[in-house]
């Protein structure tokens, strides 16, 4: 195929060739321009003779080979097309179709918006070609002495990731490569002209959606011509290896037999990354480097909270495999030893709940090898650490499998040395994806035996990698994600549909945080919550800081901790420390975790000495920046519903080049809600204001999580530390007004709630109000104020600042504790976490497609579609009617599920949403409407509590007044259309 552009306006032609059209390909064009927005794109599917190419110039020479999809990059939109592929075989000749599999070298990204890339190849060195394919495996992703050019195709770093020879995809599109044989041969021909595919492996899946979306709403005999076309191209990362061989037959011919021996390795792409950016498994269960056919290594980060995700993890195994027997290979050194017990101990728990399924074996490879030789592990039967013992376990099986069908081949030079080979190959081809080096040991597989020439090979490889894991991967891992789409700033481009387009934006707007239903007479209001697909839970949070001064625990932590002993245990617990250890030279090369660590066991002490104990918290996550450090603790029967914790820091101190000042970061998504917590400590000095605002700036803007995330890509933030903002007042002055607690004059002369209200830092953060004294400097063991010879003046250095609409804070003061010259200081949070129902939200797209697809031609106008889809309501029986959806029955040429006698066309007049009985428990501690509460604004006791204090004295108690009472009851329904109600969404 070819591709062409049109000007006037900007159109890429995608078409078929004569090539194509002679081996059976219809005469067809896929055509490409820019949507209305800067992530959408238009697409048709024309027969070619439709097409006038006459004004039309060919983009490139080269012969495209498919299409993987569709990105926004830059503000641009990009096709992005195979250039250059070679076949490397038929995978299974004995099947009834051919099963060819194709290695991509090169891909070319053209854009739909602009002609600035045109004349600029994305490849760094112009075409790699088949030969030339070794080269993106090693070049750095990073900045490098060379030069940059004036230009830089900004699909550049995609183009080095896909071009790097790993990736390939199934020729002729019928089959299948994501999915293993088994699950092909047990598919067969039931999925139609449905694409089938492991979703898994699918490397381009986020840029090719739209245009299987777009396939799916074809006819089905376009659907077959565009699969014919083979202009969509599914890609995998691994390794595809076919060997052909003639072996010897029964004596009946002499005739040789040719055999095809093959093998398949496919990259898992949903925990993807470098060696050292990328590792362990995440809460939902993806592993780091998770191949089929290769292996999975777990890495334990949070020993208490790991145990739900390692669960999942097995579960996913068992369900798609089998029964799954692990095998330890980790040796009796330090490090190694102690991720094997944790490794074993979490496997030990999973047994009780997934059962004998689950097994595992322990084996030093390194003490077995270090003993006895490489040739001691194949006497042994064991594994090897990476690729080497899965050429022993296939060979096992082959052998077992020849002595069934062909004894005379077992004994086959030709085969076993094709088969060494296949698995060295595999191993150095997901070795360099992996660790950017083929894998150790080769030399051995390929040869059965370890040599000099092997040894210093290996020793190569392992300089080489550590060279490349510390200064290329970064921009790679960055690359990586892109073409995921796990940057946190990016949109999947999206194709013009108005069917879909109008459904989806139905969605977002009942994504929004209330709308109204209005009647005829505008007397009744009903304000709904997200009720329709998701509810809302509430949860506590508790936040302190505490500047240590390098000081160990010496007094017990409840007074802070459980400041108000008639509250329930906290959800969370978010404690920031800063000067955990001494700012030294020494500590600032290289940090101590150790006292973070004697803070953890304190603050454990206190849980389980707390009074009233009535559950127990154990250790997501912890993370230190030399004396800046954050610890998050939850309930231990949370755990199941937070994932997606990561922890991430930023220098400030020496212009963020030292971590003597700067900022922690952990976040989590708790149910379907994001929260970041942050701990800081900023510039010191009295005067310093701007470069407290300076750091400021950096961590905001600098401090990242992985997959692009940054602090405002949360819904809730909480941001604690030693800010060391200072009071703008003499030094006798501050001292008297904070004795006489005169605390309004002095929050005046505040510096932080200055640069907050001029916007210069911390803008759109909020922070309760200030009843306390200030907390910094004491006197160390007392209560008295610096009386050293500097005599600093007083101020409120620590600070709890927050932003997000789901937080309410109920209480903000200090802790009198002595073992520092700071005082704690502490925040508790009440928060709404919201849990979204996947299958109602489904259910809800459905009937908002359904409803707009019902809409007559007459009736198509923006307005009125808008004024449907604000009416449309859950009818009374939805939970029957989702089962109907979901099973796959939901509507058919006579019934349609969303339309029923009770809501006609799937609008419910709204003098019968009032007879719809709810679903919901009413809530216990809501009062009644005669009540005085009703009328209060929170039932936070802590805020009635506070706004109690501050009403006059005595107060005479007044009755809130009531409610309106509900409408009286409608007339009969008539079975002409209802003219009395509108609707009105806002």
């Amino acid at each position: 195929m070819h591709l062409h552009l049109g000007h006037s306006p900007r159109v890429l032609y995608l078409i078929t060739s004569s090539h194509d059209e002679r081996r059976g390909r219809p005469r067809r064009a896929l055509v490409f321009r820019v949507g209305d927005t800067p992530t959408q794109a238009i697409v048709e599917f024309l027969p070619k003779d439709e097409v006038d190419l006459a004004n039309t110039v060919r983009l490139t020479n080269r012969v495209i080979k498919g299409c993987l999809g569709l990105i926004s990059v830059e503000g641009d939109i990009f096709l992005a097309l195979i250039t250059s592929a070679t076949e490397v075989g038929n995978t299974r000749p004995s099947g009834s179709k051919a099963e060819s599999v194709a290695k991509i070298h090169e891909v070319s990204f053209f854009s739909l918006t602009s002609s600035t890339w045109d004349d600029l190849p994305a490849s760094p060195e112009g075409s790699l070609g088949p030969d030339g394919v070794e080269g993106p495996q090693t070049r750095d992703y990073a900045q490098t002495s060379t030069p940059p050019p004036v230009f830089e195709h900004p699909c550049l770093p995609l183009t080095k990731i896909i071009s790097s020879g790993s990736f390939y995809y199934a020729l002729e599109s019928p089959w299948d490569l994501s999915s293993r044989l088994a699950v092909r041969l047990a598919r067969g021909n039931s999925s139609g002209d449905v694409i089938a595919f492991d979703e898994r492996f699918v490397w381009n899946e986020y840029i090719v959606r739209s245009l299987l979306d777009f396939r799916d709403r074809l006819d089905p005999s376009e659907r077959r011509d565009l699969d014919l076309c083979q202009f969509i191209v599914l890609t995998i990362q691994g390794y595809v290896g076919v060997f052909t061989m003639s072996l010897p037959a029964p004596p009946t011919n002499g005739a040789p037999t040719i055999a095809t021996l093959s093998l398949i390795s496919r990259l898992g792409w949903k925990r993807a990354g470098t060696r050292f950016n990328t590792r362990g498994v995440d809460d939902d269960g993806n592993t780091a480097n998770f191949v089929e056919t290769f292996g999975q290594r777990i890495q334990i980060t949070r020993p208490q909270a790991s145990q739900p995700a390692f669960e999942r993890h097995f579960s996913q195994l068992i369900d798609e495999y089998g029964a799954v027997h692990a095998i330890n290979l980790l040796g009796l050194k330090e490090n190694e030893q102690s991720l094997t017990t944790a490794y074993g101990r979490h496997l030990q728990i999973a047994r009780g709940t997934i059962g004998d399924d689950l097994s595992i074996t322990h084996f030093d490879f390194h003490s077995v090898v270090k003993t006895g030789g490489h040739d001691s592990v194949i006497r042994d039967l064991s594994l090897d650490r990476t690729n080497f013992v899965q050429d022993i376990l296939s060979r096992m099986t082959l052998e077992q499998y020849l002595l069934l069908v062909h004894r005379e081949w077992f004994m086959s030079n030709t085969l076993w040395s094709y088969h060494r080979e296949l698995w060295a190959e595999n191993g150095d081809a997901l070795s360099k994806i992996y660790a950017g080096t083929g894998a150790l040991n080769t030399s051995f597989t390929r040869s059965g035996k370890r040599t000099l020439a092997g040894v210093l090979s290996d020793a190569t490889k392992s300089v080489s990698r550590a060279y490349i894991n510390n200064f290329q991967d970064k921009g790679k891992q960055i690359a990586i994600d892109m073409f995921l789409g796990n940057l946190s700033s990016q949109r999947p481009v999206t194709i013009f549909d108005p069917v879909h387009d109008s459904v989806r934006a139905a969605l977002e707007q009942r994504l929004k945080p209330l709308f109204i239903l209005l009647s005829s007479n505008d007397d009744v209001s009903l304000w709904l919550r997200l009720s329709e697909y998701s509810t809302t839970k509430q949860v506590t949070i508790f936040t302190g800081t505490w500047n240590l001064a390098g000081r160990p625990p010496s007094e017990s932590l409840i007074p802070w901790l459980f400041p108000r002993e008639s509250l329930n245990d906290p959800d969370i617990f978010a404690i920031g420390f800063q000067e955990i250890v001494p700012l030294t030279a020494q500590q600032i090369v290289q940090t101590d975790p150790e006292k973070r660590k004697i803070w953890e066991k304190q603050i454990f002490e206190t849980l389980d000495r707390r009074p009233n104990k009535k559950c127990n918290y154990v250790l997501l996550r912890s993370e230190q920046l030399v004396g800046t450090a954050l610890i998050i603790l939850v309930k231990s029967e949370l755990l199941s519903v937070i994932r997606n914790v990561e922890a991430t820091t930023r220098k400030t101190g020496l212009r963020g080049m030292s971590g003597n000042k700067g900022a922690v970061g952990i976040r989590l998504e708790y149910h379907d809600s994001s929260f970041c917590f942050l701990t800081s400590h900023l510039a010191a000095g009295h005067s310093n204001i701007e470069e407290r605002n300076t750091d400021y700036r950096t961590i905001a803007h600098g401090l990242h999580f992985l997959r692009g995330k940054t602090i405002l890509s949360h819904d809730n933030v909480i941001w604690l530390g030693d800010m060391n903002y200072r009071i703008d007042m003499e030094n006798f002055t501050v001292r008297g007004l904070a004795e006489r607690n005169d605390l309004d004059a002095l929050l005046a002369a505040d510096q932080l709630k200055q640069v907050m209200d001029e916007g210069t830092a911390f803008s759109g953060y909020n922070e309760g109000p200030i009843l306390f004294r200030p907390t910094y400097r004491y006197d160390l063991g007392t209560d008295v104020y610096d009386t050293s010879e500097k005599l600093r003046i007083p101020a409120w250095t620590d600070r709890i600042l927050y932003r997000g609409t789901q937080l309410n804070l109920s209480a903000y003061s200090r802790a009198e504790l002595r073992g520092s010259d700071h005082k704690p200081v502490f925040g508790l949070f009440r928060a709404e976490v919201r849990i979204i129902d996947s299958v109602k939200k489904l259910a809800l797209s459905r009937l908002l497609f359904n409803s707009i697809a019902s809409t007559l031609p007459g009736e198509q106008s923006g307005e009125q579609l808008n004024e449907k889809l604000a009416a449309l309501v859950f009818p009374s029986d939805i939970t029957e009617r989702m089962d109907l959806a979901l099973s796959g029955t939901w509507s058919s040429d006579e019934f349609a599920w969303w339309n029923g006698p009770d809501c006609p066309g799937g609008v419910l007049p709204i003098h019968e949403f009032y007879r719809i009985p709810t679903r919901r428990k009413r809530n216990p501690f809501d009062s009644p409407d005669d009540s005085p509460l009703s009328s209060s604004p929170t039932s936070s006791d802590e805020e009635l509590y506070t706004d109690a204090l501050s009403l006059p004295t005595p107060m005479a108690p007044t009755q809130a007044q009531r409610k309106p009472p509900p409408p009286p009851p409608p007339p009969p329904r008539s079975t002409k259309p209802t003219t009395t109600s509108t609707v009105t969404s806002s």
